[in-house]
């Protein structure tokens, strides 16, 4: 397992290291699994719940965090086989419905009997959400979502990680395929390996220390669990579920993401029951988490208000009915 240990002479963003949790969960999903939860922020505030993306864990998202804390309750929780959840023992353990599974598993322990939450999922995370849209368990404590940086299928169609000058559809999704399901280790974080990530996942005017957290986290994730998902994305489908989203839902993308471009975003806002807007973020990649937190918890934010503004409206509309 790669060492959270900075060398010297390189630092990480002031807000990409974890505040101290308020509170440490171990989850049991449907299968048994274990999946590890962490709570910040006050309790009673509104509720946040933060499902994070491919090879990343509950650390990614530091920024914010940070920017939420103040005046939410914020659960963020490691996706099986990343961060402190355990890993599947078999490849059984690997697919949408599992994701879903847990999804439903932190809900239903953390969400209080008769609250919603509001859930942000990037990447695999926003894959979470949209797959356990179907969820009774799910649904009844959803208040709203923001979708970040993420896509209901067809990602390899669409990844721009190939240069462009490469024009053959059959050969790009080779490369694609060859490069998402290596089972190589991505070894020691340094000046190459975050050269590579860079251009793969973030806008090109990304500061280097927020490029090194991110780094950090990408290579602590397990060959064998990051292999085992990239099968999982590779043969992606949850366009169906999109219907069954019917909480109130932003969706958030980089103008420069090469993994789930912006056509992606548009596909599922027009997808969406109940739509609220699409944030285009210029310039920035696949992790816009990281690289412009502000922006990504201003539309947690928007969401929280949306979702009191509709619980507001409905118990008036009660209100007048009775």
């Amino acid at each position: 397992m790669t060492s959270n240990r900075v060398p010297a002479g390189r630092m990480l963003a002031a807000d990409c290291a974890l505040p101290a949790p308020a509170g440490e969960y171990r989850i049991r999903s449907a299968d048994g699994h274990w999946i590890h939860a962490e709570a910040y922020g006050p309790e009673g505030a509104p509720l946040v719940v933060l499902a994070h993306g491919w090879t990343c864990s509950i650390a990614f998202w530091a920024p914010v965090i940070h920017q939420l804390t103040a005046g939410h309750r914020v659960v963020a929780y490691d996706q099986r086989g990343h961060g402190r959840s355990d890993i599947p023992a078999t490849a059984t353990g690997y697919s949408t419905a599992k994701l879903a599974d847990d999804l439903e598993a932190v809900l239903t322990r953390l969400v209080p009997a008769g609250e919603r939450a509001v859930l942000a999922g990037h990447s695999m995370g926003g894959i979470t959400i949209m797959a356990a849209a179907d969820r009774d368990g799910v649904a009844t404590r959803t208040a709203a979502t923001v979708l970040i940086s993420t896509g209901p299928g067809d990602l390899l169609t669409e990844l721009k990680v190939v240069p462009a000058g490469i024009r053959s559809t059959r050969l790009r999704r080779f490369l694609h395929r060859r490069l998402l399901q290596s089972r190589l280790p991505l070894g020691s974080v340094n000046a190459v390996s975050k050269a590579m990530l860079k251009y793969g996942t973030m806008g090109p005017a990304t500061p280097d220390a927020r490029v090194e957290a991110t780094a950090r986290v990408v290579h602590a994730c397990p060959t064998g669990v990051r292999y085992q998902w990239s099968r999982v994305l590779d043969e992606l489908d949850v366009k169906q579920q999109l219907a069954g989203l019917a909480a109130p839902t932003i969706v958030v993308v980089g103008t420069h993401d090469r993994l789930t471009p912006p056509v992606h975003a548009r596909r599922i806002l027009a997808a969406l029951p109940d739509p609220q807007g699409l944030l285009e973020l210029p310039g920035i990649g696949h992790m816009a988490p990281v690289e412009r937190p502000a922006e990504v918890a201003a539309e947690i934010r928007r969401a929280v208000k949306l979702a009191a503004e509709k619980a507001e409206k409905a118990e008036m509309t009660g209100s007048v009915t009775e």
